[in-house]
């Protein structure tokens, strides 16, 4: 390692993958420079709202609508209270190309922690299957690696995380090393016994989150205590974030250096050592810009934010990056396909309420097309559902005490549950820099075409089908089915752009999650990723970090 640099290595983001990368890099004896474009939020103290009701929050925790005309589309799409707004991307402040192109919507965060602030929480593995589907259907960009070179990163993220959870031993959806389960409420489980007896083969099992069902002492965290406020931040560090439980490993080893309101730019590329030499980034507060040098490099900015910072590295006077001798730079961007979802009434059970509020509820694992495509289905990959069942006061009428009364009542049990489909890689599904508009830092904006096509739509339409039946004959009344736009970018599961391979001529990056084309810059957010699965991806993200943050010092070493 070059000893006239400050730093060892420089990671890019502080999400679920950069607060890993620099956990690892730090613990194996390297200084690390983090940097994020968002401000600093420190863990317990950066949550003005936690724990707060809402009528100690703005707005009583609903967006006015002028707050929701005041951005393109976050506050729209219901990912957007005024207890966690400032954990968002200002959307006017810092834009992209969103009237040009497809529609695509990208959700950002705003602080350090990233989307760790924000995410759902759902931790599930790949199966086999997942990392074997592109070829064996023959579909463009087969995984150069499979389940079992990520297998045990799985494990030592996930007791190092905390994942609640029960054993099902199901060979699409394999299990992980589980605290136990947050049990399902009585409804649910008089759900689970029904549907699983019409449906032979198909399961409702207990959802699998990152959320403490046991304390974590060696980490000053507690289990979750059932508030079900997790998007405002959580001081008792029950759920993953960065700040909660990655960010203060690294400080305790006294080699991590972080710096807030650091936008970065571009990387600095050596064209003859095929080497990144360094980081330009610009201090959104002061706009001073400044290139930092390292060994190693990072890149951890989420999926759309890390092409648009490779794409943006390239030769003066070139549209070219450094690292797309490929070609597919930016292409073969995906995203899961949901907004379907299906709700009914659970008859009976009506002496019984539910006491506190879990942060989860109950998984359909997906059935269709497991292992070969079925016949008739007329779609490739699949779908599962994430639902739970609930009881809701009634609504208020009239005033005074009848009113307060009235409103002691509880209505029937509701079961609602949507799907969450794969979408295949498109080669044209894709992302470029805009031709002549840059934003405040001189970066040029994003430009995004990426679209569902056929076989994601024929999926949905099969998911609220079976949906309905499911419910039906399980036993439920009054059971409707809907279906809203279905748009990128949407479930915040953006993947691909700078996908993993092979063969260097059809792959940004290595087996290792390495550039082809710089050997010491290693990208290992949902960029790298060949397909979606149907599962939520941050677990196998940050698994995939901590393996090649592994391969990386030991390359160092050897060199």
């Amino acid at each position: 390692m070059a000893a006239t640099n400050r730093f060892d290595a420089i990671v890019v983001g502080s999400g679920v993958s950069g607060g890993f990368a620099a956990k690892e890099l730090t613990e194996k004896g390297l200084r690390v420079l983090m940097l994020d474009r968002g401000r600093m939020v420190e863990h317990g103290e950066g949550y003005p709202y936690d724990g707060k009701p809402a009528f100690e929050v703005p707005a009583r925790n609903v967006m006015p609508e002028p707050l929701k005309e005041s951005d393109y589309f976050i506050s729209k799409h219901g990912y957007v209270a005024p207890s966690n707004q400032s954990f968002y991307n200002d959307d006017r402040l810092n834009p992209y190309a969103y009237d040009e192109g497809e529609k695509f919507y990208w959700i950002r965060p705003a602080t350090v922690g990233g989307k760790s602030l924000i995410w759902g929480r759902w931790s599930f593995r790949w199966a086999p299957g997942d990392f074997e589907a592109n070829k064996r259907e023959g579909v463009d960009g087969a995984w150069p690696i499979g389940y079992d070179d990520v297998a045990p990163w799985y494990s030592y993220v996930e007791k190092y995380i905390g994942v609640s959870g029960s054993r099902e031993n199901l060979p699409y959806l394999p299990d992980s090393e589980f605290q136990p389960p947050i049990p399902m409420n009585a409804a649910e489980t008089w759900l689970k016994q029904r549907l699983e007896t019409q449906f032979p083969g198909r399961k409702l099992i207990n959802t699998r989150l990152s959320n403490l069902t046991e304390d974590k002492p060696d980490q000053n965290r507690t289990k979750c205590q059932f508030r079900n406020q997790c998007s405002n931040g959580c001081s008792f560090g029950a759920y993953f974030s960065t700040q909660a439980v990655t960010l203060p490993a690294a400080r305790a080893t006294g080699k991590l250096t972080l710096v807030s309101d650091a936008v970065v730019t571009n990387l600095e590329y050596d064209p003859r050592a095929k080497k990144v030499t360094g980081v330009r980034y610009v201090d959104a507060k002061t706009g001073q810009a400044q290139v930092v040098a390292a060994d190693l490099v990072f890149l951890c900015a989420s999926a759309m934010a890390s092409v648009q910072i490779m794409m943006n590295s390239r030769a003066a006077g070139t549209g070219r990056s450094h690292f797309d001798n490929s070609g597919t730079l930016g292409r073969y961007v995906m995203d899961h396909i949901f907004r379907v979802g299906v709700r009914g009434d659970i008859p009976g059970m009506e002496d019984l309420i539910e006491y506190g509020r879990r942060p989860g509820g109950v998984y359909v694992p997906r059935f269709r097309n497991i292992g070969k495509d079925e016949e008739g289905v007329g779609f490739r990959r699949g779908y599962g559902y994430q639902g739970s069942a609930r009881r809701d006061p009634v609504k208020p009428e009239g005033f005074g005490a009848s009113m307060k009364h009235a409103m002691r009542r509880y209505g029937p049990w509701q079961f609602s549950m949507g799907a969450f489909g794969e979408c295949l890689p498109y080669k044209d599904n894709r992302v470029s820099l805009h031709a002549s508009k840059v934003d405040r830092f001189g970066v040029p904006l994003m430009r995004f075409d990426v679209t569902f096509r056929e076989n994601e739509l024929k999926m949905m339409a099969d998911a609220r089908e079976q949906g309905e039946a499911m419910l039906r004959q399980a036993g439920l009344t009054n059971v409707t089915g809907w279906e809203d736009e279905h748009v990128p970018g949407d479930a915040i599961h953006e993947m691909g752009g700078a996908r993993m391979g092979a063969d260097p001529r059809a792959s940004v990056l290595n087996g290792w999650s390495q550039a082809h084309d710089a050997a010491n810059l290693y990208v290992t957010d949902g960029a790298q990723m060949a397909s979606v699965a149907c599962v939520n991806p941050s677990l196998t993200f940050m698994a995939l970090t901590a393996r090649a943050a592994d391969h990386a010092v030991k390359q160092l070493r050897r060199a």
